[in-house]
């Protein structure tokens, strides 16, 4: 692709390296920009510098968050004791849109994969051991994408609580096998949560 200009160029390969945006894509984007007044653009690198110097993950779950304690973990309506691991903050905005969820999350920040380097070191899941074993957990709920890495990931922290008095379970399969939990549909993924099964019966039906 030729540009007549380098700064056009520059900002082209910049948007491009955002995930499903490809250069012709990008550039279209670009020239969207350049045709809209300039407080808008300095308005969307002010949010986005704003984003990135300032945003949190929460103490507690590792959700994002512009506080310590995020919203949900500060909702005293909220049940503490119920747990839902999740993979990301796309899952927990998900599961929040159905309304048929009420206890706290658990963000890992990824799914166990050795093929992409990445191990439970790397992941979230040491504090939620702790906070296990710290007895202010009854139940945990795996709802973690039903692919390879999903599973192996929920099998190895179901191993890591084996002699934990904590109760596990799993969304039930009502999300296909190999789907990603943010684009199931609401009323599937409330019921899946509503309808969860202990994760060992989970792990017979494999």
């Amino acid at each position: 692709m030729d540009f007549s200009s380098k700064l056009l160029e520059q900002a082209v390969d910049e948007m491009s390296q955002l995930p499903g945006i490809g250069k012709r894509t990008a550039l279209r984007l670009v020239l969207h920009l350049l045709k809209q007044p300039a407080s808008q653009t300095q308005d969307l690198s002010n949010a986005l510098l704003d984003l990135r110097n300032n945003i949190k993950l929460c103490r507690n779950c590792f959700n994002i968050s512009d506080t310590e304690i995020c919203e949900i973990c500060a909702n005293p309506s909220r049940n503490a004791e119920i747990v839902c691991v999740v993979e990301d903050i796309r899952d927990v905005m998900a599961i929040e849109n159905t309304g048929q969820y009420r206890g706290h999350y658990h963000v890992l920040g990824g799914k166990i994969s050795p093929m992409d380097g990445v191990g439970p070191s790397q992941l979230t899941i040491k504090p939620l051991i702790e906070k296990v074993q710290a007895g202010k957990v009854e139940e945990i709920i795996f709802a973690l994408s039903s692919t390879l890495e999903g599973d192996t990931t929920n099998f190895y922290i179901f191993k890591q609580l084996e002699n934990t008095p904590v109760k596990t379970s799993t969304i039930a399969r009502g999300i296909s096998v190999g789907d990603e939990l943010e684009y199931a549909d609401e009323v599937t993924l409330g019921r899946s949560i509503t309808n969860r099964v202990p994760f060992e019966n989970s792990m017979k039906d494999q």
